[in-house]
């Protein structure tokens, strides 16, 4: 197969997986689901070994491309779009809707431009600056070689999600440093291109007290996918359908973060393909 015919059957491969995502943000939107779904998409896991490599050989891979496509992201520009909900029942009773222009300097640091907010008006929450954390890192997290080396990871085998054909992983931290988030759940990474299409999962750890009063850290579970952009898997979207049980009441909650229009800044943008 020529390198054309390839980049074709990528492109149609990923044009099946974006419209499977769509149809998934669409019945969300809906009110059909009452908790995160990790397994909608999936098909039937085969626990069958890697081909033509071990896991470890699997994980160096994929990690290596990682690498790439987390510095090859830090030249693009694009559009984030939060939605936060809370709900009594399936009816919202509380929102924050914020969209953003996301751009990073010579250095790799990102930086947000504000384009709209309305005042939140969620009920029995508010948002932390560790749900943002949740929202611009864990939602849109890579796994580069630096950071590997944190993480245990458990190969579970091969499954078909949407049009793509992947390898599943289980993580979990090491160890939890103080003062330090880290993310915990599963990632499905492309069996031809190595990087991650698919994660779900939550950032850890939670913060729970025992003694009533004293301010309590909960993290919703999330499924986030990516979209193919420029020959890279980069971060598409990812929703939230949670109940967060805190010690006097449970809060219902649905987020929506979207990431669109991806663009190439600086010298870069002369290699972007059209």
């Amino acid at each position: 197969m020529s390198s054309r015919d390839r980049e074709a059957q990528r492109v149609r491969r990923w044009r099946g997986f974006a419209a499977a995502v769509l149809v998934m943000l669409g019945t969300m939107a809906a009110g059909a689901r009452a908790q995160t779904d990790c397994a909608e998409g999936n098909g039937i896991l085969d626990m069958t070994p890697p081909k033509n490599m071990t896991a470890q050989e699997l994980i160096q891979k994929f990690t290596a491309e990682e690498t790439k496509v987390k510095e090859a992201r830090s030249h693009y520009t694009y559009t984030q779009d939060v939605m936060v909900q809370t709900l009594d029942g399936q009816k919202v009773d509380g929102q924050f809707h914020e969209i953003a222009t996301v751009s990073y300097d010579s250095k790799g640091r990102r930086a947000e431009t504000v384009t709209f907010a309305e005042q939140s008006t969620l009920r029995g929450i508010s948002l932390t600056a560790q749900d943002m954390e949740d929202i611009h890192v864990f939602m849109q997290w890579f796994l580069p070689t630096d950071e590997v080396s944190q993480y245990n990871l458990t190969y579970a085998g091969q499954q078909h999600v949407d049009d793509l054909d992947t390898y599943v992983f289980h993580l979990v931290p090491k160890k939890e440093e103080k003062n330090k988030r880290y993310f915990q759940g599963r990632i499905w990474v492309d069996n031809r291109d190595f990087q991650i299409v698919k994660l779900c999962g939550k950032s850890v750890p939670d913060v729970v007290h025992v003694k009533k009063r004293q301010p309590m850290d909960i993290r919703p579970m999330f499924v986030a996918y990516r979209q193919f952009v420029d020959g890279m898997w980069f971060p598409a979207y990812a929703r939230v359908d949670d109940t967060l049980q805190f010690q006097v009441q449970a809060i219902h909650v649905r987020e929506v973060v979207k990431l669109t229009g991806y663009k190439k800044v600086g010298a870069a943008a002369t290699t972007a393909k059209p």
